[in-house]
């Protein structure tokens, strides 16, 4: 798009490199912190770094960036697997985009699940921003496999659907969620909604061509040649070889030979 060019040549030097994976490692710093301190502080610590719309309204801004930083598991294992996927998906979709266009992927989705936070109360599940992030890196990169458990190897573009057949069996459930989740997800397609737009359309418009080209084919039944003597054409016998007489007639291989008496 030339206006994020046009925006990347004059702010790009204020990007951070590999945003995603400093999410990732502070979510990680965040996981340890909880683990180590007692249940009623650990409560307090996540309530402190929580996007609260009236906490924000009176003064604590940190909310609006610290909230991001929020395990969505605290299962250690799995916080490490999660980090480690995600910084290779940051890494991957660094190498595709470049730093500002993945800033201001991020900070889009920062932006918008805090208007809806502060002005519906919506909910802003930093997990929603790593699938949108998940959701980025395959449609970039469908084919790339990871394993499953270590041994089961899965394209990205099949771990994306999964993901996406997850959260849409939770809006199924609580139908009250399908305007925080499009929320959540508005800056997937604001990414990549026109492309697929103009894909479509693409598509349409070689599928039209084909159809045109194929109605204004010859029918099965139509021939080019046509013997001036016993009429056959190609179709009767693909064999036959046809000529030109003087007359500008045709003449097929079968009369010129009976005629020359071959």
């Amino acid at each position: 798009m030339p206006i994020i060019s046009t925006l990347e040549s004059k702010f790009g030097r204020f990007a951070i490199p590999g945003l995603v994976q400093v999410i990732a490692i502070f979510q990680l710093l965040v996981l340890f912190m909880v683990m180590v301190m007692s249940p009623e502080g650990a409560a307090a610590y996540l309530m402190f770094l929580d996007l609260n719309p009236a906490r924000v309204m009176h003064g604590e801004v940190w909310r609006l960036i610290t909230h991001v930083f929020i395990p969505g598991n605290f299962s250690l294992i799995w916080a490490l697997i999660g980090t480690m996927f995600m910084m290779w998906v940051g890494r991957g979709l660094d190498s595709a985009w470049g730093a500002f266009r993945v800033n201001l992927y991020v900070y889009g989705w920062m932006f918008v699940v805090t208007l809806g936070a502060l002005l519906f109360g919506w909910p802003a599940p930093g997990l929603f921003l790593y699938q949108t992030l998940l959701f980025a890196f395959a449609t970039l990169f469908p084919n790339e496999e990871i394993y499953f458990y270590f041994i089961l190897p899965i394209k990205m573009k099949w771990v994306a659907l999964l993901s996406a057949g997850m959260t849409a069996f939770l809006v199924m459930r609580d139908p009250a969620m399908l305007l925080p989740v499009l929320a959540c997800h508005l800056n997937y397609l604001v990414a990549f909604g026109p492309g697929f737009v103009s894909e479509r359309a693409k598509q349409a418009r070689v599928v039209a061509r084909r159809s045109r080209f194929e109605s204004a084919q010859l029918p099965g039944d139509a021939f080019f040649h046509q013997c001036s003597v016993c009429k056959k054409t190609e179709i009767d016998n693909p064999q036959l070889d046809f000529r030109v007489l003087d007359s500008g007639d045709e003449i097929c291989s079968e009369c010129r030979a009976k005629r020359t008496g071959g």
